[in-house]
């Protein structure tokens, strides 16, 4: 999942901080979004361009993370039409299409020919497409998931990270710099409960070493020995040469890990690099990005992307495409890069973006291994089997965050030593069950 920081910012004369919708005439528009700092941005650019020259009006409701999820879903199920524009990531997209809750949008992108929906990355468009092949999201920004190295570190210790490094060979070399600067871990990976947290990069685990949650036909699989032998891997790893602290990492601290250089190798976000980057960083230069670890995959990368969808009950179709052709366009990536610097533009989502030279020059470390990494992510064939449902990270069903927050927390548990892996995933095959004897009581029916 993706940095989300809370944050208290002043807002601008046109935006709401939590609770509803300010109202407003035909040329206004309500806007229910996460409080990002690329969503903060897009509030401070709003009045003076979009307004500006559309002459709509934007109000935004701004909420962390967990609370726009249950704001949003509140909101669009009861389709009182009250938000125009939500941000849903591709998690939510689909199923929200097959609720009928959110509006197609191939038509808009039809019409609006400087859109150009082609420059947008191809696995973006699938993800946030419906079961009916029509598009019911356009990205904000991207991102999928790589593995960062201290390149210096691994230099000075006389090793070479393969050009697609498989995980024995990512242990291999945990094993080997752990502790070779003092207070330096081998690797940081999260072990923090939740399904955004420790599962996000778990579960990419458990897909290439052969393991799923469910099979095709909602057989669970969670207390499988390929899932089994991915989760030990996982845990043995972060045990023996992970951070301090490890269950109660999540993606924050393993940043901060790797910024205080107390851990040589972190796999996760590729939207990550762009702090490690960052001009204030101090391992700006000494990073390396190479692919996510595989055992018998071709890829294991993640995809996600924070996107907008339009409300199907929203009286203001029209206006809230206007607002989503803009935030979503490469003129937009322009904007946030002129005014506000190029390390902020919201990338991950247009094959235009890793092709132009003012952000090349600021993100030249890790451009091209992003653009590679969601390129090669496949939700529709994230392992060695097929699945009942999309996803990469996550299954696309309504009751995977709660069953993966579930085991998540055993999961945990066993990186602290409070149990073993064989009794969580036991535990967790169990609420496994539960969801998929529900799932073919349907498909029987």
């Amino acid at each position: 999942m993706p940095l989300t920081l809370v944050l208290t910012v002043g807002l601008s004369g046109c935006a709401g901080w939590g609770g509803g919708p300010a109202g407003g005439g035909p040329d206004t528009i309500n806007v229910l979004m996460v409080n990002n700092p690329q969503m903060v941005d897009l509030q401070q650019l709003t009045a003076e361009h979009f307004t500006a020259e559309t002459g709509i009006t934007v109000n935004y409701t701004v909420l962390p993370e967990n609370d726009v999820r249950d704001k949003i879903s509140q909101e669009f199920s009861s389709q009182a039409g009250q938000y125009d524009v939500a941000t849903l990531s591709n998690f939510e997209i689909p199923i929200y299409a097959r609720s009928e809750w959110i509006a197609p949008l191939d038509e808009y992108v039809e019409a609006d020919t400087e859109f150009d929906q082609d420059d947008v990355l191809g696995p973006l468009t699938a993800s946030l497409s419906g079961d009916d092949g029509r598009l019911y999201g356009e990205p904000f920004y991207g991102e999928s998931s790589f593995l960062m190295y201290r390149a210096d570190v691994l230099e000075a210790a006389g090793i070479e990270m393969p050009a697609n490094p498989t995980w024995q060979e990512v242990a291999d070399i945990a094993a080997e710099v752990d502790g070779v600067e003092p207070g330096m871990a081998g690797i940081c990976l999260r072990g923090q409960p939740g399904w955004g947290q420790v599962f996000a990069p778990l579960t990419t685990v458990v897909n290439t070493f052969g393991g799923t949650w469910f099979t095709e036909d909602w057989e669970p699989q969670v207390d499988s020995e390929e899932f089994r032998t991915a989760v030990q891997f996982y845990v043995d790893l972060v045990r023996e040469h992970g951070e301090v602290g490890a269950p109660q990492a999540g993606f924050t601290e393993c940043l901060n890990n790797v910024v205080q250089g107390n851990a040589a190798m972190w796999y996760d976000a590729t939207s990550a690099a762009g702090s490690l980057e960052a001009e204030d960083s101090p391992v700006r230069g000494l990073m390396g990005y190479a692919p996510a670890p595989v055992v018998e995959t071709d890829s294991s990368g993640w995809l996600y992307a924070w996107s907008w969808s339009i409300q199907q009950a929203s009286a203001k179709k029209d206006a809230a495409w206007e607002f989503i052709s803009w935030a979503s366009s490469s003129e937009y990536e322009e904007l946030v890069g002129e005014e506000l610097g190029w390390s902020r533009v919201p990338a991950g989502k247009r094959a235009s973006t890793y092709e132009n030279p003012d952000y090349l020059a600021e993100a030249s470390a890790f451009a091209e291994p992003t653009l590679q990494a969601i390129q090669t992510a496949d939700p529709n064939d994230a392992g060695v089997q097929p699945r009942p449902a999309p996803g990469i990270q996550f299954i696309g069903i309504p009751e995977f965050p709660d069953l993966a927050t579930q085991v998540s927390q055993d999961v945990s548990s066993a990186i602290a030593g409070q149990m073993t892996v064989d009794d969580a995933l036991q535990r967790g095959q169990q609420v496994a069950e539960d969801v998929a004897e529900r799932y073919r009581e349907r498909e029987s029916g």
